[in-house]
């Protein structure tokens, strides 16, 4: 039975290339295609859908942070599988992706030869991370002193990155809407973490590291 999904992209190039992907198989449709997260969001309100394909960073709208994207679309339609493509290269916030409870996680780069593979596995149950992706998150937690790699919490995660981004704590606070003491404290939990010291050296290690995307 085919299944029907949404695919989210800023880029239309983007989304009638996934679609085309998709369609040329025969096995998936119909599509519905939206431009932002506050679109996917608006859709998802109004019918239903047995996939979500979406990509991580869509700046403009309401939504704006990627996390704060999956976390809504998780807690509201639980039971839809998610599949989200990313250029993010960040293996603390790879690993913040996957926290939120997504069935797929695909580098676009990979999409052309995984994206098949992905949905299929999905729709069956199943959890599918693109082959890229899993071997930087793989040699990441062996590289780590014992195996393990000093992890940054979901939320701390997304308040660098939005610090990083030219955000200030209130700002944060007011999208995320939480409160400016809550937003501080994990923004120097996250600091103190990581060992940086000023708001220098979270937008370099922003930078460095591929959150700022």
């Amino acid at each position: 039975m085919p299944l029907r999904i949404i695919i989210a992209d800023d880029h239309p190039i983007v989304r009638s290339g996934i679609r085309e992907l998709l369609e040329s198989s025969g096995e998936y449709g119909p599509f519905v295609e939206v431009g932002s997260a506050d679109a996917l969001v608006e859709a998802l309100e109004h019918d239903s859908f047995d996939l979500i394909l979406t990509d991580f960073n869509m700046p403009g709208g309401q939504i704006t942070d990627g996390l704060n994207l999956l976390e809504l679309v998780r807690q509201r339609w639980p039971l839809t599988p998610l599949v989200v493509l990313t250029m993010v290269s960040n293996i603390g916030l790879l690993r913040a992706v996957l926290d939120t409870g997504v069935r797929g996680l695909l580098n676009k780069a990979d999409a052309l030869d995984e994206l098949g593979l992905a949905v299929r596995a999905v729709s069956q149950g199943q959890t599918y991370i693109s082959t890229d992706l899993r071997s930087k998150i793989n040699a990441a937690q062996a590289a780590a002193p014992g195996g393990r790699e000093m992890r940054l919490s979901p939320r701390e995660s997304e308040v660098i990155r939005m610090f990083a981004s030219g955000m200030t704590v209130s700002q944060i606070a007011a999208q995320l809407e939480r409160s400016a003491k809550t937003i501080s404290r994990q923004k120097m939990d996250a600091m103190a973490k990581l060992g940086l010291r000023n708001d220098r050296e979270i937008y370099n290690y922003a930078r460095e590291k591929g959150l700022l995307v």
